[in-house]
Order: structure tokens, then sequence, then C-alpha cells
């Protein structure tokens, strides 16, 4: 019998004693069968792995130790060409092992070609029990059609949902003359199989190769123009919080190692001064992650939420920034009309209108306009947790970074 635990929680490597002193609301377990919506949010960093990688298994249960909840085997862009085969058997033989690790984070499977979703379920010989779905590059409103059936029909053989999470990447969407009709048939196809779609991905380092273009590290992706307008109109299309969209992921941060700067460093001394970790700020900056926090930043501006990471030192960086502030969280919790005390069980919402001042008395909360970020932040909250009000981002970042 298989001893997955189908439930995932963020900060796995904190004990008791520092969740308590941290967290104003701890991070809870998130059910792989329940909603569909929170599970996204719940995806968090999403770690890469290469297919071919040895010790596939040890990677994977690794990472969940340092704090990963979701994670993708590779087959793609990742594996040499004349490597798939290999990294196809390699693939099948982790997700089998991986059905005997109690405490497995989400799985997917990055498939090259869609008989390769075929592939996966015929030859394990779990069931595939340890994978929560694929991964689809590439996607495209004429190819898509072909993989979500093949998911549909796998999901049939193995009795459970497999999720889909297609990546938009194509030039159909980077280039402008056809950017709108393309979406659009992303739009009508992903509506077609919304309940086994768990997250659209974005594919910026394909968008910026096609124009010859790789950013550096001391620039976000909002700085490359031409990929922004891509973002942009992905979040405008397949965003939207009307019951017709879905939760949109950010695009990897391919930095991971210091680099000779032109540009001075994305974080202040000033926070760091006052808890004593101006060391850590250093060493924040000589692994590019400074950039890495603007930009997660400036992904919850645009509508994104997670990210694409391609090295276990992002992980925890993401998370920590995913987690709710007490001031968000109380804020969040007005506009809705919500306690603290039936936060994570009260369904109700208020929709009396009107504007309130923030417990802050920093801003006004106006209950409309600001539901549905409301909404988005109570589900961070249940996947990531709420800081204690004297607690800050920072705090975060220095528990769990590196550990």
């Amino acid at each position: 019998m298989s001893a997955l635990q189908r439930v995932v929680t963020h900060f796995p490597m904190l004990h008791s004693e520092e969740i308590d002193r941290l967290f104003h609301r701890p991070p809870t377990s998130v059910d792989l069968d329940g909603d569909r919506s929170l599970l996204a949010t719940a995806l968090g960093a999403t770690l890469y792995i290469p297919a071919v990688r040895e010790n596939l298994v040890e990677l994977v249960v690794k990472a969940q130790a340092a704090g990963s909840v979701s994670v993708v085997i590779d087959l793609e862009d990742a594996v040499p060409d004349d490597e798939v085969s290999r990294g196809l058997s390699a693939a099948i033989a982790a997700i089998d092992d991986l059905a005997s690790v109690p405490r497995c984070p989400m799985v997917f499977i990055r498939v090259r070609q869609p008989e390769q979703i075929d592939a996966v379920i015929e030859r394990s010989t779990t069931s595939a029990a340890a994978l929560v779905g694929f991964v689809i590059p590439k996607f495209s409103a004429s190819t898509g059609a072909d993989h979500l059936r093949r998911i549909e029909l796998a999901s049939a053989a193995v009795g459970r949902r497999l999720y889909v999470m297609p990546i938009i990447e194509s030039r159909q969407v980077l280039h402008i003359e056809t950017r709108e009709a393309e979406l659009r048939g992303i739009g009508v196809l992903l509506a077609a199989y919304a309940d086994s779609v768990l997250a659209v991905r974005i594919g910026a380092t394909d968008l910026c190769g096609a124009f010859g273009i790789r950013r550096d590290p001391d620039l976000t992706i909002y700085d490359v123009h031409p990929v922004a307008s891509v973002i942009a109109a992905i979040v405008n299309v397949l965003g939207r919080m009307d019951g017709t969209g879905f939760v949109i992921t950010g695009p990897v941060w391919e930095y991971y190692n210091a680099h000779e700067r032109m540009f001075r460093p994305l974080l202040r001394n000033t926070p760091f001064q006052e808890i004593d970790a101006v060391r850590f700020r250093n060493r924040l900056v000589s692994r590019d992650l400074d950039g890495l926090l603007r930009e997660l930043v400036l992904d919850r501006a645009n509508g994104l939420q997670g990210k694409t990471v391609i090295h276990p030192t992002h992980v925890n960086v993401v998370h920590s920034v995913c987690a709710v502030s007490h001031e968000e969280y109380v804020d969040a919790l007005a506009v809705l009309g919500r306690t603290d005390d039936t936060a994570a069980t009260d369904p109700s919402t208020s929709d009396t209108g009107g504007v309130l001042p923030s417990v802050y008395r920093n801003k006004m909360n106006e209950r409309r306009p600001h539901r549905n970020w409301a909404h988005r932040t109570l589900d961070r909250a249940v996947a990531f947790g709420v800081t204690r009000p004297d607690v800050g981002v920072i705090e975060l970042l220095t528990a769990v970074v590196d550990r």
C-alpha cells in the first residue's frame, strides 16, 4: 500500500517554537484533493529538475525537506534530444519510487510530446500514485487539445484527477498581430477543461529568446517591455476573477550566483540594520536574490502568484514573500466582513459596499473594489500563513533561507 500523504505544508523546516514566534496564523496543510484555487495558490515556488539528473528521487525528497511543495520533472528543454528516452524512463521510475515516500511534494512531469502522457500512465507500476499532473510546454490553441484529451483519459485510467499546467510561450502569443486571437483560442480551449487546469504558467525564457533577448540580473522581466506586454495580455485574458480565469504563475528567475554589477543592489540597508541582519542582506545580494525579491513584488502587483524556479535556494525566498503580513490579513478580513476567529471556516462575505479605514490607520479599504484581492489574500494566508504584527518578510527570510 502506498504511504503517500496527499497534503502539502509550507515551511516544514521550522520548529514549533519558530512557528509560534513568526506566525499569527501558521501555514495550513493543503489537501491535494481539495479546492483547486487554494491548491494552485499553494504551488508557491515550483522547482524544475531535469529528468536525466542522477538520484532523481533523492533530489525530490531533499527539495521537499528544504521547503519545496511543487516539483516538475522536466523532459523538455532541460533534456538533450538524444537523452529523451532515458529521461522518460527515469521520470516514470521516480514517480513509482516516490509513491512510497510519505511526505512528497506535488510532482508534475513536463512532457515533450503528447504521447509521453500515455507512456507515463501505461508504464507506471503504481498507477502513477505520486503524480499530480503534467506541464505542457509551448501550449497553443491548435495543439493543446491533444494534450488535454490525453490527460483526461489518464485521469480516468488512474481513478483520480490529474491536473494540467499549460505554459504560454509560443510566438503566436508573442507577436502582436496574432496575440489577441491566440489568447482567445487558448481561453476557449482551457474553459472546456477548466476542472483539470490547475494554473497557467508563463515561459519568459522562450519569449525572450524569440527576440534574441537574455535579461540581465540587474533587471526584472517587467523591464523587458516586449515580454512584459505579453504577461499583461495573458493576465488580461486568462487571469480574470469573474469565474472564467485561472491562477497565473510568475516566470522563472534564472540567476543564482554573483555577477559584476552595473547598478546598485535593490535592497535597502535600513530594514536589515534594524534587526542586525546586514550580513544576511549582503549574502542575498551576492547571489542576485535581491533581483528575485524585486521581481516577486512586481509579479504580485501584476496579478501573478508563485514562481517557476530552477535552483533550490530560490524556493524559500519565494515562499517568504508569499506569506501574508498581519496588515494584509486584517485588511482582507475587513473587506470581506469576517473576523479573525472565523476566517478559516466562514465562507460568507459581506457585499454591502462602503469604505472602511484600515486598522493600521494608513489606508482606506473599499469593500467592493478590493473583494477579489481579499479572497486571494486569504487563500495565501491559508497556504503560507500570516506573520505576526512585528514580523516582516526580512525576519521570515532570515529564518528559512539556507535551512
